[in-house]
């Protein structure tokens, strides 16, 4: 007995609208209905290829052989390659070590699962109290910053603080550490102008100072809230010879020197490992080492 029931459906393949008589029909039509079997199939077909091509490519990265690389052994026990080599080099995982290559014998991985030592927990570390800590007032007066700036630095860097008495006191040695560039240096009268140095040495007011050092690109760095300008570079603009020896280059004296692009500078200053600094945005290139580097070559 065919059935009496029309149900409008929506076909789950062509999305067409369509007047069923079960509640169990999904398509509008044979073909439909063949489509989707197949869609299916090539669904199901290429999920187990990718499947078996994933296990064959994790076989292949651990091998088959007696033998591992590190790289092999890591995927192996699941760690990485780094941790991996800090095993081999504290003795904890047995290796052959030849000219350019590593091994590690299976057999050896498995050996020591055979005996394993017994677990030993790991304590929790117990941290240290701290017992020695800094005013507010104090830091701004040793290291030279300002309030705002100290609160905004200690929230970055979670640096512990403690309210007592309405008086907030901060980590002596977080802060240290923290601020280990703005210690006040002895060095720094020696090659270095402070603006009011250079206001009674040229005549200049500090306007015309900070104006002639940004059109000269004169090297400048900070300590304690104090602005200071190369010694040497300054007497350099001004046209007089500086009294001190220059132990630097800048990217642009070392260019002209030797006759190079920035792009070929940097090449040799990384590749070799020329000690460098940097002053602001400018860097400072090591003297000696970039002319020993460049020196014509000698024999005997």
């Amino acid at each position: 007995m065919s059935s009496t029931i029309d149900i409008n459906k929506i076909c789950e393949w062509c999305g067409k609208e369509f007047t069923a008589h079960k509640c169990s029909t999904r398509f509008c039509s044979k073909r439909c209905s063949e489509h989707s079997y197949k869609a299916l199939r090539r669904q199901r077909h290429v999920e187990e290829n990718n499947a078996a091509t994933k296990d064959k490519v994790k076989e292949t990265s651990v091998g088959n052989g007696k033998y591992l690389t590190p790289c092999q052994c890591a995927n192996m026990i699941g760690v990485s390659r780094a941790t991996l080599y800090r095993y081999l080099e504290k003795g904890k995982i047995p290796c052959i070590q030849f000219s350019g290559k590593t091994l590690i014998s299976r057999a050896s991985i498995d050996k020591m699962f055979e005996n394993p030592p017994e677990y030993i927990k790991r304590e929790k570390k117990v941290a240290e109290p701290i017992e020695e800590f800094y005013t507010t007032k104090e830091i701004l007066e040793k290291f030279g910053i300002s309030n705002s700036w100290l609160f905004k630095m200690a929230k970055e860097r979670n640096i512990p603080k403690t309210v007592v008495r309405g008086k907030t006191l901060w980590s002596r040695k977080h802060i240290d550490k923290a601020l280990a560039d703005k210690q006040p240096t002895e060095t720094v009268a020696e090659k270095w102008y402070s603006v009011e140095e250079v206001c009674a040495k040229f005549n200049m007011s500090k306007e015309a100072v900070y104006r002639f050092v940004s059109e000269r690109k004169i090297s400048k760095r900070k300590d304690k809230c104090k602005v200071f300008y190369s010694r040497r570079q300054f007497d350099k603009a001004m046209g007089i010879e500086s009294e001190l020896e220059p132990e630097y280059y800048t990217m642009p004296e070392a260019m002209a020197r030797y006759n190079m692009t920035r792009d070929q500078i940097s090449h040799y200053v990384r590749t070799h490992d020329i000690p460098r600094s940097y002053e602001g945005r400018y860097v400072r290139i090591d003297r000696k080492a970039l002319d020993a580097l460049f020196a014509p070559p000698k024999i005997g």
